[in-house]
């Protein structure tokens, strides 16, 4: 008979593998933030800074004394992180290098495909010229490659106004044959891999089988419980059939369980390690204080499990046209203990010093009294003092009951 875990449980599982129910404010150095991101996994880079970069708020949310230079140390000065793709652009682990290459041969040749299509500028000439630049100057970014009359806007024109030599910097950092050394503002400076990459690391090599094992038995690591799906879907490296194929190589090793949810549905049936059983018993709670979660938070990056495991139905209304948003261009979600309690839009207005509070939403059957209401503008006296502004204020009628 299959073991049923409870819903509570379950979040609970997940957020201690998700560094959530660590104390906050325990100080963290260098060393406990790159613990912290091995931990993670990996940890999204996004460019919009409406309070602060997703990447800061994704780690200031588990542990409120990091500091930024510690992370920029990591990623320029010691190489204990490298940036590239999972489902997105991410800060990942260096160590995790070595089964990166094989995303790189993986995504080669569909890569040029689609970009050929969609760029049409002949930027695959450039590959080379710009590879050999990269060798013979050293650290170069897209702008020293354009000409003076060369102005399409970058900015504003998005990734289909690049030029050519933009394109091919991007391809060859895709592919892997270029790295990024460093940043300048949010610029990408650009050098050959071999020279960003610790030799210890860039010379190992995995098999293609312990590159699907590694994969899948990693990413169960972070997710506590998984489908094959949601394990394919963590480093975005494996296809849903080979996940499927792991699960089944495993099944001497993995049990399976069912999950049971907050939305309604039925239980769903998961694998996990027979360890989590027992796990279950000295499982720590979450500390009761309230967080703000980034947008791009690795509890809520897979939406469908979000939902299921704390009735939580979110998305992100970058795109979505001004007059068709439920809540607002970019909303934080808001997390109590084991609990995302609401939503809550807020923005930093740095020329005046002030975070703005727009409107914070409770979740349906959420109560929202005074307590809760202390606590959450502690935490946004918390935030306010993390991005740098003098003024928390509040527009009237902000709390939307």
């Amino acid at each position: 008979m299959t073991t049923v875990i409870p819903n509570e449980i379950a979040r609970r599982l997940f957020l201690s593998r998700q560094g959530l129910c660590d104390n906050p404010g325990h100080a963290q150095g260098p060393d406990d933030l790159l613990a912290l991101i091995e931990r993670l996994g990996f940890v999204q880079i996004d460019s919009i800074k409406t309070v602060e970069r997703a990447h800061h708020m994704i780690l200031f949310s588990r542990n409120q004394t990091y500091k930024k230079k510690h992370l920029v140390s990591l990623l320029e000065n010691k190489r204990g992180l490298f940036e590239h793709w999972t489902h997105d652009a991410s800060i990942i682990p260096m160590t995790f290098f070595p089964y990166w290459r094989h995303r790189f041969q993986r995504k080669h040749d569909d890569l040029l495909t689609r970009w050929k299509k969609w760029h049409k500028d002949g930027f695959e000439n450039q590959l080379d010229p710009v590879h050999t630049c990269v060798e013979q100057s050293g650290p170069l970014m897209a702008r020293d490659f354009r000409k003076p009359r060369d102005r399409r806007v970058e900015s504003g024109g998005g990734w289909w106004a690049w030029h050519p030599s933009k394109t091919a910097l991007e391809f060859l950092w895709h592919t892997g044959r270029l790295s990024v050394c460093r940043r300048e503002g949010f610029q990408k400076v650009y050098d050959l891999s071999e020279r960003v990459v610790p030799a210890e690391i860039y010379e190992q090599k995995v098999s293609s089988r312990d590159f699907l094992d590694w994969t899948c038995s990693a990413a169960l690591d972070r997710l506590a419980f998984a489908t094959s799906g949601e394990l394919a879907a963590f480093w975005d490296l494996v296809s849903l059939a080979e996940a499927k194929e792991w699960c089944e190589q495993q099944k001497n090793t993995l049990i399976e369980v069912s999950i049971e949810t907050a939305n309604g549905t039925p239980p769903y049936k998961v694998f996990a390690r027979p360890s989590v059983l027992s796990e279950i018993d000295g499982l720590p709670s979450a500390p009761k204080r309230v967080r703000i979660l980034s947008p791009f938070d690795p509890v809520l990056r897979d939406r469908k499990r979000a939902c299921r495991l704390f009735n939580f139905d979110y998305r992100i209304e970058v795109f979505v046209p001004k007059a068709k948003r439920a809540y607002g261009y970019y909303v934080f979600p808001v997390l109590q203990g084991d609990t995302l309690i609401g939503r809550i839009d807020m923005k930093c207005f740095r020329d005046d010093g002030d975070l703005r509070v727009r409107a914070f939403w409770p979740e349906p059957g959420v109560r929202f009294g005074k307590l809760r209401r202390r606590e959450l503008e502690r935490e946004l006296e918390r935030v306010r003092w993390f991005s740098g502004v003098d003024r928390l204020s509040f527009e009237e009628g902000w709390i939307r009951i």
